[in-house]
């Protein structure tokens, strides 16, 4: 009885989580990785996402494929998504990424993706990580992305929200718990770059050792850690090199998930190549 008891306690409500980190146009890295993971043969049960990992989480748990996603930022840069504004409470409006967000999505809530998805923010008033997995999700995840200082603070049932990666910029912690295995991918590795002194240039620097050193303890968390020194050479507001950084992540993660199957860490059965479609980078 008490074997059966402890047996039952250790059942996880998820087989395989997936933890999508921030990174500004970085994240691109996660759109390979999915396209990857696909080829593999691997979905994930859940999906964890700050910033940049929350807008390519929602939008595969929405019924986007990653060539799509690819498809859907093709056509823009950065001055479609964010308007320039006299300073305030931030350089940039966020109102078009808001709008093109409320575009793009099928699902309103939520409860209606396909994948049960996780969105970390930082409370501002109160100096905590929040996470959202229930209710509106277009706000949710402006907040997660707003950067500080760059973009304005999102208010949200009375509480003012900015980027999650503030505090926890690769969420594994928050799925830990849940899943029997977690793959990660970090597209902020700590690699030191070459910076322009200008604002946006020492705000993108300051902001990246706050968020990789932050990182240091989830990553270490996960059973399948995916990242690439290649991706810190590319700027967060890099948007127009989308395609490049989609081909590193998608590289990065094919590697590291085969040298995971000789391993046999996941098990063999759950990773079988299908052939590779034609690449969208």
């Amino acid at each position: 009885m008490i074997n059966e008891e402890k047996s039952l306690a250790t059942i996880k409500p998820y087989r395989i989580g997936l933890a999508l980190s921030g990174g500004g146009a970085r994240g691109f890295a996660h759109v390979g990785a999915l396209k990857a993971l696909e080829e593999m043969g691997l979905r994930p049960d859940i999906i964890s996402g700050v910033s940049a990992g929350s807008i390519i989480g929602v939008l595969y748990a929405d019924g986007y494929s990653p060539d799509e996603i690819i498809d859907l930022f093709s056509r823009l840069n950065f001055s479609d998504l964010a308007e320039i504004t006299m300073p305030r409470a931030g350089f940039f409006k966020i109102d078009r990424f808001r709008n093109f967000l409320k575009k793009v999505l099928r699902a309103n809530n939520f409860e209606d993706l396909s994948i049960p998805v996780i969105v970390s923010a930082t409370d501002l008033d109160k100096g905590k990580t929040t996470t959202f997995a229930k209710g509106p999700i277009v706000e949710v995840v402006c907040a997660s992305c707003s950067i500080p200082i760059i973009f304005p603070p999102i208010k949200i049932n009375g509480v003012h929200y900015v980027d999650g990666g503030v505090f926890r910029n690769f969420p594994v912690s928050t799925i830990r718990q849940s899943c029997d295995i977690v793959i990660g991918v970090n597209v902020n590795p700590l690699v030191a770059k070459e910076y322009k002194q200008t604002l946006l240039g020492i705000a993108e620097r300051s902001y990246s050792f706050i968020f990789k050193s932050n990182s240091l303890f989830d990553a270490k968390l996960c059973d399948v850690l995916i990242q690439t020194e290649e991706i810190a050479h590319f700027n967060i507001f890099d948007i127009v090199k989308l395609r490049e950084i989609a081909r590193f992540g998608y590289e990065a993660a094919r590697n590291t998930l085969m040298l995971k199957e000789s391993s046999d860490l996941i098990g063999k059965e759950l990773l079988k190549p299908e052939e590779s479609k034609k690449p969208f980078f």
